[in-house]
């Protein structure tokens, strides 16, 4: 999927929503234990239940590399599903890869050829020939870690460099813009960070980011929209836990079709303020 396509499925839609398929097996209704594979049969029924609100789903691996096989089964089944029944949604896998370029060219070929997702996360620490091998298969896009919500970001995110005065992050997204284009590069920014989201749209004022933190983590929304947003809205907001566990009952699905509206009708609010 190209920007193009992605900016129409926004349009479309009126919604830059991502819902984050974090499935636990310990959170998932009980009512679903007897199916042979409850991973699979909730994200499939939340798919159902939302993909009419959203341009974007992103699993995030590690819950199903912790099943094993198994959990894999579920990851591939889930994707399969998506892109049979929804090909116009927009498919991360939330896998934060880095490792040098032969194995990175590997893991490039386990998500792009073997399960086909639209995107891989990807962790830049190990520099450009880590990073190339995901940008490699036209069509696909790599979504560098650049400036991230959790508590350990201070440790190396904002130190600054002797010479040029930025920010590691700053230099993260200069550096790896040489890379790739706009068409292939988005870049991860926290939504508990949405004050540096003005500094970085200065850095990349074309690309798309991937906005996780809005909801259960207790990102705002309209500042994200307020500095992030772009001609081409630029943005896919994430929420994970905030949708998928609004409910644990057998109404789980319902109950994220409604919490997913709620940010799709704001959503909605900040495109048409855009004039988008």
């Amino acid at each position: 999927m190209n920007q193009e396509e992605l900016f129409y499925q926004i349009k479309k839609k009126k919604s830059f929503l991502c819902v984050g398929l974090d499935t636990d097996k310990n959170r998932i209704p009980v009512t679903l234990k007897g199916y042979d594979d409850p991973i699979f049969e909730f994200n499939k029924q939340i798919i159902d239940a939302t993909h009419d609100l959203c341009v974007a789903y992103k699993p995030n691996v590690a819950f199903y590399e912790s099943l094993g096989s198994r959990g894999w089964q579920s990851l591939e089944k889930t994707v399969d599903y998506l892109k049979k029944n929804y090909p116009e949604e927009f498919i991360i896998a939330d896998a934060k890869r880095g490792d040098i370029g032969n194995s990175s060219s590997l893991y490039a070929k386990a998500f792009f050829e073997q399960l086909k997702v639209d995107a891989v996360t990807i962790a830049p620490y190990m520099g450009e020939d880590s990073v190339k091998p995901f940008l490699a298969y036209p069509g696909t896009w790599g979504i560098i870690m650049a400036l991230t919500s959790n508590k350990g970001a201070v440790d190396f995110q904002y130190l600054k460099d002797g010479e040029s005065g930025d920010a590691f992050f700053e230099k993260v997204i200069k550096t790896s813009q040489k890379w790739g284009t706009t068409e292939n590069i988005m870049y991860v920014v926290g939504a508990t960070k949405a004050e540096k989201l003005k500094e970085i749209r200065k850095i990349v004022p074309d690309h798309f980011l991937l906005v996780p933190g809005v909801g259960a983590q207790g990102g705002s929304l309209e500042e994200v929209a307020k500095y992030g947003m772009n001609k081409k809205c630029g943005l896919l907001v994430n929420s994970s836990r905030g949708i998928i566990y609004a409910s644990s009952e057998k109404d789980f699905a319902v109950k994220a079709h409604d919490a997913a509206m709620k940010v799709q009708v704001e959503m909605e609010v900040y495109l048409d303020k855009a004039g988008i």
